[in-house]
């Protein structure tokens, strides 16, 4: 079997979106603007594959508040893809329709089902999605869900690269997946942590 479909193939992903220190400006929406994502080998134990897709927003700006939390720019997120071709993209190169997938919380889960009934672009990922912030809390038996440069501490591993940025934070996530794998707390056992419906 084509190891593109296996199991134990999981991707992890993260996103970045517009944002503002208050309110949004009158008619602007958060929209994605960055698309972090790693594909973690669960069998090998390994993070394989590393990819920060660049998205150009069409309903808002990168603000200033955006740019010193992400490092991202109006003129960097300009050159990036729209958003229908990055979900595209994620189908055709990293074949999010079929394979497991993972991110740190809910967010990023509700953002793209957001934006995709918004747009009218087909929603690019499978039924099964897990929330790893929801594991690890379950794991380590914490009282609060952590964010994630907290789990990073609490597991005892470096936070790499830029917190805030889609790209590395996919990395750093993925590497929480292959720490629970460790702990035998991957895959999780609780299906209040997994969804197994796509959004309608």
């Amino acid at each position: 079997m084509d190891s593109t479909w296996s199991e134990h193939l999981v991707n992890v992903v993260d996103v970045e979106a517009t944002c503002w220190a208050g309110d949004a400006p009158p008619g602007a929406v958060g929209e994605i603007i960055e698309i972090g994502l790693t594909v973690v080998d669960l069998d090998a134990g390994e993070r394989i594959a590393r990819r920060g897709i660049l998205v150009r927003p069409d309903r808002s700006t990168v603000s200033a508040f955006c740019t010193e939390l992400t490092g991202l720019t109006q003129d960097r997120v300009d050159q990036g893809l729209g958003f229908a071709e990055a979900c595209r993209l994620l189908a055709a190169e990293h074949h999010a329709g079929s394979r497991p997938w993972v991110s740190w919380g809910d967010y990023d889960r509700h953002q793209f089902t957001r934006q995709c009934q918004a747009t009218g672009v087909p929603y690019p990922f499978g039924r099964r999605h897990t929330n790893a912030k929801a594991v690890f809390t379950e794991a380590y038996g914490l009282r609060k869900r952590p964010g994630m440069a907290r789990a990073l501490e609490i597991a005892g591993r470096p936070l790499e690269g830029r917190h805030h940025r889609g790209g590395d934070d996919a990395w750093n996530i993925a590497g929480l997946v292959l720490h629970l794998s460790g702990r035998d707390a991957w895959p999780p056992r609780r299906t209040g942590a997994t969804r197994s419906s796509a959004p309608v």
